[in-house]
């Protein structure tokens, strides 16, 4: 298992809103040089605004540093289930052009949410529209990554329904940490995602005085998907509300250990 970073951990880094500044240019040497972190999963809305060329500079300069972008994330559920044609085609022309920019910016995975209900028409149509974009998928050499988000995709067993109904070797599943966690079992949700999983977030959030996480029993979690033989990255994701540097350094730290210092 290898450490990675998701970058909105840093937003407010590269924002200019903390203490330390930076543009997302220079987050790959700062996380391979500060946390020892290989690799970004980079939300889209990040990228807002970014010429094709803005692409290639990221991705030269996460090849120099090591720490190359990994996953692209789209951070808005997409419409894939709505009943009119045309909201459902505008959700697959943005799957097409999310999956331009992750190879532009030399991503093996393209990371999304359905927004569908959990019914077996919500089934029907986001596996059939999913179906539908997976050969531009595959053209750009990626895999598509499914996040878990409310209704059809609220649950393991949602979530792999829909992963086994579209099929293929390039499609899988993004869990987290926190998702599993509210499930009200993190162990047994991670281990149900973990096998179809490219890539997993460990959500952060604040640490006690202690250095105490205020969220989710990390450890447990490392152990859960090692329990079901995960071998692929694990993203540090900060969600709280302190020092996002001191978290991640932190975190590492945990995530680290555990990884290579399994419980007897």
């Amino acid at each position: 298992m290898l450490l990675t970073l998701a970058t909105r951990s840093l937003q407010n880094l590269i924002s200019g809103n903390g203490d330390i500044s930076m543009s997302l240019f220079d987050l790959p040497d700062y996380a391979m040089k500060n946390f020892e972190l290989r690799g970004l999963n980079v939300p889209a809305s990040m990228l807002s605004g970014w010429t094709l060329e803005d692409m290639d500079r990221l991705r030269d300069r996460g090849d120099k540093a090591g720490c190359p972008c990994l996953v692209l994330i789209e951070d808005t559920p997409l419409k894939l289930a709505d009943k009119k044609d045309s909201v459902r085609l505008e959700a697959s022309k943005r799957i097409k052009a999310l999956a331009v920019a992750a190879n532009r910016l030399g991503c093996n995975a393209l990371a999304i949410q359905c927004q569908a209900p959990a019914t077996s028409d919500g089934l029907d149509l986001t596996a059939s529209e999913l179906k539908i974009v997976m050969p531009s998928i595959e053209r750009t050499e990626l895999n598509l990554l499914i996040a878990p988000s409310e209704g059809l995709t609220s649950t393991a067993e949602g979530l792999t329904d829909l992963l086994k109904r579209v099929g293929g070797f390039r499609v899988g599943s993004l869990p987290d940490f926190e998702h599993s966690a509210a499930s009200g079992d993190l162990v047994q949700s991670l281990r149900a995602l973990a096998p179809y999983a490219g890539s997993i977030h460990a959500t952060i959030n604040d640490f006690d005085k202690k250095g105490n996480h205020k969220g989710c029993d990390l450890v447990d979690g490392i152990e859960a998907i090692r329990s079901v033989g995960f071998v692929n990255t694990i993203a540090i994701d900060f969600v709280g509300s302190g020092d996002p540097i001191k978290s991640v350094e932190q975190a590492q730290k945990i995530l680290q250990h555990a990884i290579d210092t399994p419980r007897e």
